[in-house]
């Protein structure tokens, strides 16, 4: 059998092979490295795709989330509500401006931050929420939105795992992950479901005031060439990036419903076994599974990993560690202890390959294995 992979980006390649190289050649031959057309055509692309007034494409997802907080002139001292269970970078720049995360706890089931939580929180120094829509699925954005109105706080969403996904609000109306809030951030890094083959990130945002400020401050805070307006900084997407993106842009949703399909034979077979969790659909959601990530139970999970990697399957921990107990974040006095759930859940969680290329008798190879290890 072939080595599996936790993310098959080279077939994913193959097959659209053809397109990407002709784009790419293009863009090589117009020598225009920087700021090329193919830079303001995909980010016209995922406008229209996302049905937003704005799209801003900058370097990266965690330069996405820094110029979202910036645009919004959030303040030394300002607190921001994030929760404790998800990757560093949602965290990270709230330190590097000066601003204060007040950590959240999380739900067990959707892994979202728990919106009864939030009014609790809440102090005259908050000014903003970031619900993070973590492994493919939307946080419940309605109720979020309606405790952020209330006290006048943003919301910045981290969509970097759920580009793609559906939020389905109780009117009937819908909207993508990224465009419900102020501003949605997203990255373009190689394994996520819209993916470049480098780095590479963007902002999404309903209020086109909003979105000419964040082009401004991703573009050295000028509007005109050598006239700064504010301070800004040098986060650009690579033209051969946006070329890139521009071609798998097309495949997004094919790309969702062969992950989604990956997902429904796991959990078919899966979702019997006693000490293990499979994920949790949120009613007003589509998941797009970024991971397909489960919970086990009884202190087995590393036993578990362990187990497959000799039988030669990868698998992955998002995250050991929640947030507030990492080293860097300690100084602002939070302790083992005070979010239950997240402390949990990095205990607990594993996610196991899926990729948009995944061969059925492979995925059964993964399944039999995780079977016979609880049997």
């Amino acid at each position: 059998m072939e080595k599996i992979q936790m993310v098959d980006l080279k077939s994913q390649y193959s097959r659209i092979k053809s397109e990407i190289d002709e784009a790419l050649l293009a863009a090589v031959e117009q020598t225009a490295y920087i700021n090329g057309p193919q830079v303001k055509q995909f980010a016209e692309a995922l406008k229209e795709f996302n049905n937003v007034k704005a799209a801003i494409t900058c370097a990266n997802g965690t330069d996405a989330l820094q110029i979202a907080m910036m645009a919004l002139d959030f303040k030394p001292g300002d607190e921001v509500i994030v929760p404790a269970f998800t990757y560093i970078a949602t965290v990270e720049v709230i330190a590097l401006l000066g601003l204060i995360p007040k950590f959240i706890d999380v739900k067990e089931d959707t892994f979202e931050l728990d919106h009864t939580q939030l009014e609790a929180l809440i102090t005259d120094k908050t000014v903003g929420i970031i619900p993070v829509h973590l492994f493919g699925q939307c946080s419940n954005m309605e109720a979020i939105l309606a405790i952020a109105k209330k006290h006048n706080i943003a919301v910045i969403e981290d969509t970097a795992q759920a580009m793609g996904a559906k939020y389905f609000f109780k009117d009937g109306n819908e909207a993508f992950a990224g465009t419900i809030g102020n501003v949605g951030t997203t990255s373009f890094f190689p394994s996520k479901n819209l993916g470049c083959f480098g780095d590479g990130g963007a902002l999404l945002t309903q209020n086109e005031a909003l979105g000419e400020r964040i082009n401004m401050i991703a573009n050295h805070g000028q509007r005109e060439k050598y006239y700064h307006e504010t301070i800004g900084v040098n986060s650009r997407l690579d033209t051969l990036q946006a070329a890139i993106l521009s071609v798998k842009l097309k495949y997004l949703n094919d790309y969702s419903e062969a992950r989604q399909q990956v997902a429904q034979r796991y959990d078919e077979r899966l979702r019997e076994i006693n000490g293990l969790t499979i994920p949790v659909r949120a009613s007003y959601s589509t998941h797009v599974f970024n991971q397909y990530t489960c919970r086990i139970a009884n202190n087995k999970r590393d036993e578990l990993q362990a187990d497959l990697k000799t039988k030669g399957i990868p698998t992955m921990v998002y995250y050991p560690v929640p947030v507030h107990l990492q080293e860097a974040y300690l100084v602002y006095g939070y302790k083992k202890g005070d979010f239950p759930i997240a402390e949990r859940l990095c205990e607990e969680v594993i996610s196991f390959p899926i990729h948009t290329e995944m061969k059925e008798e492979v995925q059964n190879y993964i399944i039999e294995n995780i079977i016979n290890f609880f049997d």
